[in-house]
């Protein structure tokens, strides 16, 4: 499967952007999908996951109460809704994806996305 990650930006503290993850090749609906970030100078780190129905979740405590994931099986889409979005939330955010479950651990999964950039700042 292919994952293209788009909808980053430049935004002010506070603010809200909704990214979105667009797969092709495969069976989007087979595949648990997740969400991470690579912050300057520091490793990836789990951000949100999503079960292939969408009726699974789970989140990072750093973003738990202000991202939520979600997906469209019908557009083989997954989306990140930020909001409250804080300066330490600046990182590049990947997609990724692997049939079956979903998983917080980056090892687990097989397809990535290209990553797009999100800077938090005033």
């Amino acid at each position: 499967v292919q994952l293209q990650a788009f909808g980053g930006g430049l935004v002010q503290p506070g603010d809200s952007l909704r990214l979105s993850c667009a797969a092709s090749g495969r069976t989007f609906s087979n595949y648990g999908m997740g969400w991470f970030r690579q912050p300057p100078g520091k490793e990836r780190e789990f951000v949100a996951a999503i079960s292939w129905s969408g009726s699974g979740t789970y989140y990072a405590a750093s973003v738990k109460g202000r991202f939520t994931i979600s997906r469209d099986n019908a557009k083989n889409t997954v989306y990140l809704q930020m909001n409250s979005l804080k300066p330490e939330d600046t990182a590049v955010y990947y997609c990724a994806a692997r049939q079956g479950g979903y998983s917080s651990s980056p090892d687990w999964y097989h397809y990535w996305g290209q990553g797009t950039q999100v800077t938090v700042s005033s």
